[in-house]
This record gives structure tokens, C-alpha cells and sequence, in this order.
């Protein structure tokens, strides 16, 4: 089957094709598509002239490669699948299935015959050692689930039909997700089977295997908590009283820890609070985003949609997905959605809600925020309207349409 080739990645990747001095590292949650991405990669290199026989392809989840746990093992197949003396390029997948793979990836690096690509599905990937021994010598490129821009695309792609209602398709993305292996099951109650599986893969081989949760039943509470409120402003504080409250006895360490293990396995993403007066990140309160909304909905039997954490959730995955970096803003008393800030160091402003057309005091709630930002970056309120409001430069834009055009900000 022909792979879609997830442009926004590999354009960032291409450059370093043939940087041997250069590791690249793809991460991201598990199933959202990294070793397809290198499978692509691989096939640009052939289409482009490389021999198959300088390309050594490892998928460590394989039954061919399941018995290679250590460095001194993969460095055996590396070597005997080396069989030119040309630049080679080696594709490793789930790499954090080898123990101590840091030190022969290094190896390797410096013999400066070798372009590297590994990935790995979890944040331990680039901690400890490998930041260690690496600083300044790889990439990281992260990958999300498909954003709706992608979920259409990839759709189309494969003969799948997609509505003319940008409403319609916007329900099944949320219902559905972005893991792209779901655009080819059909039915709601096998997707769902299938996020759920996920949650359980990653529980087995990202978390269990990392650290030692005593109580698994209180995990899955911490988990189930964030997840069922995700996009609202939680503390660990917050979290505990609401937990206790529940009748569930768990110390705030636990659940800060239980917390972190989730930020890490990339099933939540960690969005922080700045404050734009005082120009300071804000301690304790946070917000957290799933790397795909599927994962609400596989965790809870009820389909009805809240929009607006939804929305605020997709616009968040779509932004890191294009390389922004996010937090949430806080204006004195007020907060803006998100600030976003480019490679180029470049701000942008965003305020999500459904609708504002309803009234106009729901208007005014919405751009008050925007309008209190008073340099000369761009402001957006995003909503799913078709009538726009203009208010002292403010753009006000419709969602859909704005990714669907896969604009950027």
C-alpha cells in the first residue's frame, strides 16, 4: 500500500538526509505514525538513487529483531548488515527496546559513515545519557497524531470519503481521532477498541517497564481524572482535594509523579501559564492537552461533545504539529488561549471558542483578552463562525477553514 507522506516532518527532516554527524531522533506518542515516517524516508532515499544495500532498516518491535535487548547485539546486526563501503543509512525504530542503546548509536556517529534515524515513543528517549552524549548532535523532530488538516488529506488520499461539511468532518475527527491506522477501521466501536489498546501499550511498555506504580488502580484514577478534564486549569493541589473528595487516599507526590509519567508517554501534553505583564512562566496551575481527543472518548461510554476544550485541544495539536511552541497566557485577571511563538521568535495570539454570534456580551468576553495585548503581533479569535466580527485589528477567523487551508499563524 502507498504510504501518505506526512509533509509537515519530513520537510523538516530532509535537509539532514545525509548528515552523518547529525542523529535524528523522531519521537511521539505510540501509533501516531514515526515508522511510516521512516519508512517514507526510506523511500525518498531510493527514489533519489540510494542501493537498498546501504539502507539498514531495524524495527526492534519486529519478531525478526525481538531478541536484540542490548547494545552489543545491535551493534552485531548493524555491522553484519554493513556490507559497502558507501554512506549508510540506518533506520532504527523503538530504539528504547535496547538497553544502553546510547553509547553504540554514539559510536557509530562518530565514524561518520553512518546517517542515523531512530525513534522512540516516550520522553526517556532524549533524557539521561543520550542528552548527555549527544548535546548539539541531533534533531529532534516530534510527531502528533494526524491534525484535522492531515485527517482530511490522508482521507482523500486513500479513497475515503470526506463530507463538504466541515462541521460533519470535524465530529469525526473528534470521535474518531488522529491515530492514522483508525482512518481504516470502520465502525465506532472498533476505533475505540483500538485507542483503548493503545492506552493499554503504553501503559505495558512506556510506564510499567520505567517505573514502579504500586497501585495500578490509583493510576488509572490520576489518569482517567486528567484526561476527563483536560483543557481546564489544574493544580496538583486541585487535583488532590477533588481526589479525596472521591474518597481516593493518594499522596500530592504520587499524583505529581503518576502526572509526569502521562506528560512522558506523551499521552497528555503539559501546557504552562505565562504571565504576560511580569514576562514569567506561572508555577502550580497548568493545563493539559491529550495528544489525541480519541483518547476522551475511549476512556468515557458518553459520545456528547464539549466544545470548548475540544476545539481549544485541536488548535493546540495543530500548532505544535506546525512547530510552534505554546503556553497560555494570563492578562491580570484575564487569559488568552494561547501564545504561540515560531522558530523565528515570532508571537501570534490566539482566543478559541465555538461560537460568539449568541450574544454580544459573549463577544465581548472573547476579544477582551485580545484587545488588553498591545504590541504589534498578530491577534486571532478562532470559532467555527461563518458571520466574522471585527474588533481593533483582531482577526476574527473560522477554524475550520483556517486549518482545512493549512494556514499558518
Amino acid at each position: 500500500m502507498e504510504l501518505y507522506r506526512r509533509e509537515l516532518y519530513l520537510k523538516r527532516i530532509r535537509n539532514f538526509y545525509d548528515s552523518s554527524d547529525i542523529i535524528k531522533v523522531i519521537t511521539g506518542v505510540r501509533r501516531c505514525g514515526k515508522s511510516s515516517l521512516l519508512e517514507v524516508v526510506k523511500l525518498e532515499l531510493l527514489e533519489r538513487g540510494v542501493q537498498e544495500e546501504d539502507i539498514i532498516f531495524i524495527d526492534l518491535d519486529s519478531k525478526k529483531y525481538r531478541k536484540v535487548k542490548d547494545a552489543d547485539k545491535l551493534e552485531e546486526v548493524i555491522d553484519d548488515l554493513s556490507v559497502t563501503q558507501n554512506l549508510k543509512y540506518i533506520f532504527i525504530d523503538e530504539i528504547q527496546n535496547v538497553e544502553n542503546f546510547e553509547e553504540i548509536i554514539n559510536a557509530y556517529r562518530t565514524e561518520g559513515h553512518y546517517s542515523i534515524f531512530i525513534t522512540g515513543s516516550n520522553s526517556y528517549l532524549l533524557s539521561g545519557e543520550l542528552v548527555t552524549k549527544l548535546t548539539g548532535r541531533y534533531i529532534e523532530i516530534e510527531m502528533f497524531p494526524l491534525n484535522f488538516f492531515e485527517y482530511m488529506e490522508m482521507k482523500r488520499f486513500y479513497n475515503k470519503v470526506v463530507n463538504d461539511n466541515l462541521q460533519y468532518e470535524l465530529n469525526n475527527y473528534i470521535h474518531d481521532g488522529g491515530f492514522p491506522r483508525s482512518i481504516f477501521i470502520n465502525e465506532i466501536a472498533d476505533k475505540r477498541m483500538y485507542v483503548s489498546s493503545i492506552v493499554r501499550e503504553i501503559f505495558e511498555k512506556d510506564i510499567k517497564q520505567r517505573v514502579k506504580v504500586r497501585n495500578v488502580e490509583a493510576f488509572n484514577v490520576v489518569r482517567d481524572f486528567v484526561i476527563n478534564n483536560y483543557g481546564a486549569t489544574l493544580s496538583v493541589a486541585s487535583i488532590h482535594r477533588a481526589l479525596q473528595g472521591n474518597g481516593l487516599i493518594i499522596k500530592r507526590e504520587t499524583i505529581s509523579r503518576y502526572i509526569d509519567e502521562l506528560v512522558k508517554s506523551k499521552i497528555l501534553y503539559q501546557c504552562d501559564r505565562f504571565d504576560m505583564k511580569s514576562k514569567r512562566s506561572l508555577a502550580g496551575e497548568k493545563k493539559y492537552y491529550l495528544a489525541d481527543t480519541a483518547f476522551y472518548f475511549a476512556m468515557n461510554t458518553d459520545n456528547r461533545i464539549n466544545y470548548g476544550p475540544v476545539l481549544e485541544n485541536i488548535v493546540y495539536v495543530y500548532a505544535r504539529s506546525n512547530g510552534y511552541s505554546v503556553s497560555v497566557g494570563r492578562i491580570g485577571k484575564l487569559e488568552c488561549d494561547f501564545i504561540l511563538r515560531d522558530s523565528d521568535m515570532n508571537y501570534s495570539y490566539i482566543q478559541v471558542a465555538y461560537t460568539i454570534n449568541e450574544s454580544l456580551e459573549t463577544a465581548a468576553r472573547e476579544f477582551k483578552p485580545l484587545e488588553m495585548i498591545k504590541d504589534n503581533y498578530p491577534r486571532y479569535l478562532m470559532t467555527t463562525d461563518y458571520l466574522f466580527q471585527q474588533n481593533n485589528g483582531i482577526r476574527h477567523v473560522n477554524l475550520l477553514e483556517y486549518i482545512k487551508n493549512n494556514n499558518k499563524f
